[in-house]
């Protein structure tokens, strides 16, 4: 069980770094620029339906107006490879093209002490079943969901 947590806590440790780390456009949402399809400094409703309607498209690769699972699996794995290119450039800080696991650790040290301190309430040395299980209720209320539901817009992940 203790291995368990441990392992759960140092997933969520790198997670968060990595989710830290990076920005908006990072996460599959558009920056301004994109958005704003005319240049006029300013995003219109027919603006963000516009790229919502060329990023279906660009994922329809047999143009049949209808996404199967596997156009969904390309596309998401595709983003998927963008994100991790972006954070390999952002953290590689030795420029050997590789993530070190001293690379992805946080900026200003000791993230995985403090997570732990946070999760350790009763500061006994050790994570219980429940001061996890009320670390992530907390999560999840600051994502606007339950248990970890709902970090996306309207609750949706």
């Amino acid at each position: 069980m203790k291995k368990t947590i441990l392992m759960a806590a140092l997933l969520s440790g790198v997670v968060m770094t990595a989710a830290a780390a990076q920005g908006a456009e990072d996460r599959g949402r558009p920056d301004f620029a994109t958005l704003d399809l005319n240049g006029d400094g300013g995003v219109t409703l027919e603006e963000m339906q516009a790229q919502r309607a060329a990023r279906f498209a660009d994922a329809d690769t047999d143009g049949d107006g209808a996404l199967s699972v596997a156009e969904m699996t390309a596309a998401a794995q595709a983003r998927a490879a963008d994100r991790a290119a972006q954070m390999l450039e952002r953290l590689d800080a030795n420029g050997d093209g590789l993530l070190q696991q001293s690379e992805l650790q946080p900026r200003g040290g000791a993230g995985m002490e403090r997570m732990f301190s946070r999760l350790d309430t009763n500061e006994d040395g050790t994570i219980s079943e429940a001061e996890f299980a009320a670390a992530k209720e907390r999560m999840g209320e600051r994502r606007g969901g339950r248990h970890g539901e709902g970090h996306g817009p309207r609750g949706r992940g």
